[in-house]
């Protein structure tokens, strides 16, 4: 391929319509990361990829999403803890009331020390939050926006997989 051919500017297919991911970034503020992204001195950049469907600078937004892998393994790692079918029953019914690890060890109908587990695991994560009064501890889902989200993800999910709910 020609260095004229690479240079060629971000265009649309459709001019009259636009991407909402649209990068909205200078290409001095781009960052050539694994010879991906490509440039010249008058700030044109072009990815390089096997097809053109006219959606580069979406796909240019998207490649920079993409390549913030620690993104994604915080996500990830979210999943994998609400992935434990035990932890996430403690999620949820913390996400609807403020219960101690003996009564959530009753209504789970498992041991404290397992209870105890899944909610120090919780915690350090940020999903709960707890406080105390005497010797006793009671925990509830922490007031952040993850945490809204993913517990209208789980009644959504629930609401889809198990129909007879709704």
């Amino acid at each position: 391929m020609k260095a004229e051919e690479k240079k060629k500017p971000l265009q649309s297919k459709n001019p009259g319509s636009q991407c909402p991911c649209a990068n909205t970034q200078s290409p001095a503020q781009i960052s050539n990361r694994k010879g991906r992204i490509y440039g010249d001195q008058s700030g044109v950049w072009e990815k390089q990829l096997p097809h053109d469907h006219g959606q580069k600078a979406c796909l240019d937004r998207l490649q920079q999403s993409l390549d913030d892998v620690e993104d994604f393994q915080i996500v990830s790692e979210l999943f994998k803890l609400l992935g434990d079918g035990s932890r996430l029953r403690i999620f949820w019914l913390l996400c609807h009331c403020e219960e101690c690890v003996i009564n959530i060890s009753a209504m789970m109908n498992m041991s404290s020390p397992a209870v105890s587990h899944h909610l120090r695991q919780l915690k350090n994560k940020g999903l709960i939050s707890s406080r105390r009064e005497g010797k006793e501890v009671y925990y509830r889902a922490a007031k952040n926006p993850r945490v809204l989200v993913l517990h209208e993800g789980i009644e959504k999910m629930m609401e889809i997989a198990c129909p007879w709910r709704a």
